[in-house]
């Protein structure tokens, strides 16, 4: 049997739901929905986020603000979701909602597994009672564990190496499970490396709370003089200059990314695919943090200390497919990914909240 692909992309009359859509990524991500010309309804538990954000993309989305719904909700919460869905009817969800520090996972798996996982389950159930059968996941480059050689594709071995890894990958089993069960569901897994950067306005960007777990964040606390200094762990790493090297993504084209997801969900033969959404390239720490101080025109103050107990050592991405079948292509360099950094750093020292910013 032949099958041909046929795509639909009126975005007009499309509804998405985005779980978490007030966190970095997910705010990011609503805003280019906005911009090309979805209905957007948000909902977060502002755990590990701010209303703030939501406030400020329907500002930055101009004319296509009333566009943008948002409700507070746990995704836990089974009866608030079935009302949802029940008054609304959604074409897809983009899921971005979870926990998501790794350190955290470590030392508290159950919490993660509850949130993470019978969140997921709960979306599921939700949408499949609704029939609503298309979902774009946030996934991560976590499942593939410690890679033996560089880039990663899309069929390396998956072994996460932490508990929030493997909520990630569970749900990815998850996923490919239902469709397997039930060949209506359309379903794409992107499997991020490292976003970094804010929106060119400098108005949305990362506002972790509490001690950042990423580069950048960490980075630009210590530009605006948060915090003394750097650590860099490892220094001795195979690598041009000894500190470790990853693969960095600008969040727009993250989220642009996400755009082209929703796009491919409308081929009639996609079934449960996975993409890498990388740029390709390597950059080490230290070239990271030269890039930064150089768009900051700020030093940043370096404590060098041994390796980090998980660290790999060089991880990148191959986006040969996502090149291919989304047709999209990162098209930030290291340059942009800094500059957009610091012009949110430098407006929002403290976040969106400066009250609760103070640790």
């Amino acid at each position: 049997m032949m099958y041909i692909c046929i795509r639909v992309t009126d975005s007009s009359k499309r509804c998405v739901l985005v779980t978490g859509g007030a966190g970095y990524i997910g705010s990011h991500t609503v805003l280019q929905l906005l911009l090309g010309g979805y209905k957007a309804v948000v909902i977060d538990n502002l755990d590990n986020s701010s209303a703030v954000a939501i406030n400020r993309v329907r500002e930055l989305a101009g004319d296509h603000g009333p566009n943008l719904t948002f409700h507070k909700m746990d995704l836990r919460d089974k009866s608030a979701l079935e009302g949802l869905f029940a008054s609304t009817k959604f074409d897809a969800v983009i899921h971005f909602a979870g926990l998501k520090a790794v350190g955290e996972s470590v030392q508290k798996p159950l919490m993660y597994y509850d949130n993470n996982l019978i969140g997921t389950i709960t979306l599921l159930e939700v949408m499949a009672a609704h029939g609503c059968k298309k979902l774009v996941f946030s996934s991560s480059a976590t499942v593939y564990g410690w890679p033996k050689v560089v880039p990663c594709t899309e069929e390396f071995p998956l072994a996460a190496a932490n508990p929030y890894g493997r909520t990630k990958l569970f749900i990815e089993e998850i996923c490919r499970d239902i469709h397997q069960s039930d060949t209506d569901w359309k379903i794409i897994l992107l499997r991020y490396f490292n976003p970094v950067g804010a929106h060119s306005s400098g108005h949305i960007g990362e506002d972790p709370r509490g001690i950042p777990n990423n580069l950048m964040p960490f980075v630009q606390q210590v530009a605006v003089g948060r915090r003394p200094a750097l650590t860099v762990f490892g220094t001795d790493y195979s690598t041009k200059d000894g500190t470790g090297v990853r693969d960095y993504i600008h969040v727009v084209d993250l989220a642009d990314g996400h755009i082209a997801a929703l796009n491919k969900l409308s081929d009639t033969c996609i079934g449960c695919e996975v993409y890498n959404l990388g740029t390709g390239k390597g950059t080490s720490v230290l070239e990271m943090v030269a890039a930064f101080e150089k768009a900051s025109r700020k030093k940043i103050p370096l404590v060098y200390a041994g390796r980090r107990p998980g660290d790999a050592e060089i991880v990148y991405a191959s986006t040969e497919k996502a090149e291919r079948e989304l047709k999209w292509k990162a098209k930030y360099g290291i340059e942009e990914m800094c500059r957009d950094q610091w012009n949110w750093a430098s407006k929002n020292p403290y976040g969106y909240e400066p009250q609760d910013h103070t640790a």
